[in-house]
């Protein structure tokens, strides 16, 4: 087995994984704060590190059906949100590519 590979975040606000507290992403990546999770409020990102996909999985969300991955953290394997693969509805496929972050899972760092 290899070592783990955890890549660090530059920048003043950065979240992190609250289990392990591996940096996930920044406060730059985020595209919007409006979105529900599992676990309560989640914030969508362009961009997040440190991260492992599941497989591929159709989910009936508050926005429709998607098909989505969810995200562990590389480091604890702790469930830290989701991936949209592919969105269904026409009006959703900007989220195409992009990460949910669910906030319960989350700690900031630098605010």
């Amino acid at each position: 087995m290899g070592r783990l590979f955890i890549e660090s975040l530059n920048g003043a606000k950065i979240f992190k994984c609250k289990f392990c507290k591996v940096d996930t992403a920044s406060h730059d990546d985020i595209v919007s704060k409006d979105f529900q999770g599992r676990f309560g409020r989640a914030y969508l990102f362009r961009n997040v590190v440190n991260i492992s996909l599941g497989p591929s999985e159709e989910r009936n969300l508050t926005s429709g059906l998607h098909t989505v991955n969810d995200i562990y953290c590389s480091s604890c394997q702790q469930i830290l949100g989701w991936r949209y693969e592919k969105a269904f509805e026409p009006s959703q496929k900007y989220k195409e590519g992009m990460f949910i972050l669910e906030k319960e899972r989350m700690l900031k760092d630098g605010w």
